[in-house]
């Protein structure tokens, strides 16, 4: 007797896009989260990103996309670290082995990518505006569909969530926020609670969905009801349910396991047919969930290069240079260990700006504000005009979300607030969300601001000493991401003289002014173009404002032409050179003046060195400018 046993189909195989998944029973959606998990956590490895987030949302996905109907319906993830289970089953499974590569699949929700993106966000708390923007929109004639802002309790720090929701209330829009709320997370419910909201989310009108997960509290553990209480009273600290978005006019349920689509599953059925207007289900789940190296780290797996599957080890190049982050952090743990008054803000970032060792040396002396650079920024001016010297620690990307505070709060009152801007320039693997490409242009054009840009590592140690020593005026320092140049490196730094430069070699004929961490590649393309039989001079301006009018000026009477070299877009140090040579005169007497600085696109992602090669700026490519501005088509062999 024979039995004949068909192959079981994976349940992830089934599906090539949500509409898929109508077709799976409850039972069959536990499966495919069970296998979309496996799926993420090996996708990952290969490629390195953002796992824990998604990790945290795997059934959260699935519930979303088993109950809405994308692309008619709009999910919107915020801050999108958390998109990768989305991608996988939105028809990129086949692509997502090339998340975050030349080429691939961004490590963000992106709307020239798929429909099922409806709204690019890779800074947070956007998410409930734009929502509600799709929902108005739907109401007057555009896209059918409902609109559903998935966003973290991290992003709800910032004052546009709060706006957002504030409008949303006044207007009434039908329209849903998921709470992803992974900070007061309780362990999964089991048994009786499961089949109890089951039961009763299913048949319950959605008023009173609040009053039913009040009542089934009752059902969890003991040592767990305290915990749900907690969480569904408080979030960061302020009371929701029936308080704070109840009184902005959102109807609040929850909290709810974002790990049980038991429960998942009836409360998004329930909300979706019986909601008219915003409503806001608050969903505790765990960063990291399912993968137990992730589980363990620190950081919850929040970002990870590639990693060995069974260890959870991750494969890390190896480097002799430090990098630029740790060097910023701890030359200020130096300042700091001499001058009392120095402290240090951070914008929910402490480990990407290394301001975590600052923590540990002073912890009374670090202020992580969330996600709320504006106010971090403002609540630096306030530090200064309290008498302290504040150093505002931000991505230059996220430093864009606070310019109205820099201009209006900082340097109209002339506050010593001093802004270390991490990954300036091209960052790579984040791609042009990520880039810090207008820092050098929005703060140079502020009066009496001091900006600086690092050349190399040590240059940046003596950076940090003349910022902690700027005291009756706003100051900026930059630097890129990732490892130095490995130049040999000074204990302590030592104060620059505001608004000077350097120069690194002399040369004839044409003047290499470099701005930035470009100086390395400055240096191989006069190497080269010496080789040749012509020898550039090269200087490092270190200051965009104030101009070094000595050395600018040098340099224009003494040499045929001037080139300068900037990571940042049109509008930044090039250009206040431009305007000082004009004013001077300089081009009355034939000076030929070229300004390289990133090219008028977004530069998508790839590896740091192609997306320079994008950007024309690798050593090859400025010894190309400098043959073309002096009007030498070559020149000999090297020498």
């Amino acid at each position: 007797m024979s039995t004949n046993h068909r192959p079981v189909t994976p349940t992830l195989d089934r599906v090539t896009v949500p509409a898929d998944m109508r077709a799976l029973s409850d039972r069959e959606l536990k499966s495919l989260a069970d296998e979309l998990r496996a799926e993420t956590i090996s996708a990952v490895s290969v490629t390195g990103g953002h796992l824990g987030a998604g990790l945290g949302v795997v059934e959260l996905t699935v519930a979303l996309h088993a109950v809405f109907e994308a692309p008619r319906d709009k999910i919107i993830w915020d801050v999108g670290h958390q998109c990768y289970p989305h991608k996988i089953l939105t028809g990129r499974r086949e692509r997502i082995r090339t998340l975050r590569m030349e080429g691939g699949l961004s490590g963000f929700t992106k709307r020239s990518e798929s429909e099922f993106d409806p709204f690019g966000a890779a800074h947070s708390s956007t998410s409930i505006s734009a929502a509600l923007g799709f929902a108005a929109a739907r109401d007057l004639g555009g896209d059918p569909g409902d609109a559903v802002a998935v966003i973290g309790d991290g992003s709800m720090s910032a004052g546009m969530a709060f706006e957002a929701m504030n409008n949303a209330g006044h207007l009434k829009k039908r329209m849903f926020i998921i709470l992803n709320d992974n900070e007061m997370s309780i362990a999964p419910p089991v048994g009786a609670l499961s089949a109890y909201l089951s039961k009763l989310y299913a048949g319950t009108p959605l008023h009173e969905l609040k009053e039913v997960a009040k009542g089934a509290v009752k059902f969890l553990p003991e040592p767990f009801q305290e915990g749900a209480k907690r969480a569904r009273d408080m979030l960061k600290g302020m009371a929701v349910g029936g308080t704070l978005f109840e009184s902005l006019g959102i109807s609040y349920i929850g909290p709810i396991d974002g790990h049980d689509l038991d429960q998942l599953l009836p409360v998004l059925r329930a909300a979706k047919s019986r909601a008219t207007g915003p409503v806001l289900i608050h969903v505790l789940t765990k960063k990291g969930k399912g993968y137990a190296p992730a589980e363990r780290a620190r950081d919850k797996g929040h970002a990870t290069g590639k990693f060995d599957v069974i260890t959870g080890e991750q494969v890390k190049a190896p480097s002799n240079a430090p990098s630029y982050t740790s060097v910023f952090a701890k030359s200020l743990i130096r300042e700091a260990e001499s001058d009392g008054k120095i402290v240090a803000i951070t914008a929910a970032m402490p480990d990407g700006t290394g301001l975590n060792l600052f923590a540990e040396r002073f912890p009374a002396r670090l202020f992580d504000v969330g996600i709320a650079e504006q106010h971090a920024v403002t609540f630096a001016a306030g530090l200064a005009a309290g008498g302290l010297k504040p150093f505002c620690a931000l991505y230059s990307t996220f430093l864009q979300r606070g310019y109205d505070q820099i201009v209006h709060d900082v340097a109209i009152q002339r506050l010593p607030v001093r802004f270390a801007i991490d990954r300036a320039g091209l960052v790579g693997a984040d791609g042009a969300t990520h880039a810090g490409s207008f820092d050098i242009a929005f703060l140079a054009n502020l009066p009496d601001m001091v900006v600086m840009a690092a050349a190399d590592e040590a240059e940046l140690v003596h950076m940090v000493a003349t910022a902690a020593a700027i005291d009756d005026r706003p100051s900026a320092f930059r630097f890129p991401r990732g490892e130095g140049v490995g130049v040999d490196m000074p204990e302590r730094g030592i104060p620059l003289e505001i608004g000077k430069g350097r120069i690194i070699r002399e040369g004839s004929r044409v003047a290499l002014l470099s701005f930035g961490t470009r100086l390395a590649e400055v240096k191989k393309a006069a190497e080269s173009l010496a080789a040749r039989g012509l020898s550039p001079t090269v200087a490092d301006a270190r200051f965009a404002k104030p101009l070094d009018r000595e050395l600018i000026l040098q340099l224009a009477r003494h040499h045929e032409a001037l080139i300068t070299i900037e990571e940042g877009a049109v509008g930044g140090f090039g250009s206040h050179v431009a305007q000082l040579l004009a004013e001077e005169g300089a081009f009355d007497h034939g000076l030929k003046f070229r300004s390289m600085v990133l090219p008028d696109i977004f530069i998508d992602q790839a590896s740091p060195e192609a997306m320079y090669r994008v950007a024309g700026m690798e050593a090859a490519q400025i010894e190309a400018k400098v043959l073309a501005t002096l009007g030498v088509e070559s020149l000999g062999k090297r020498a």
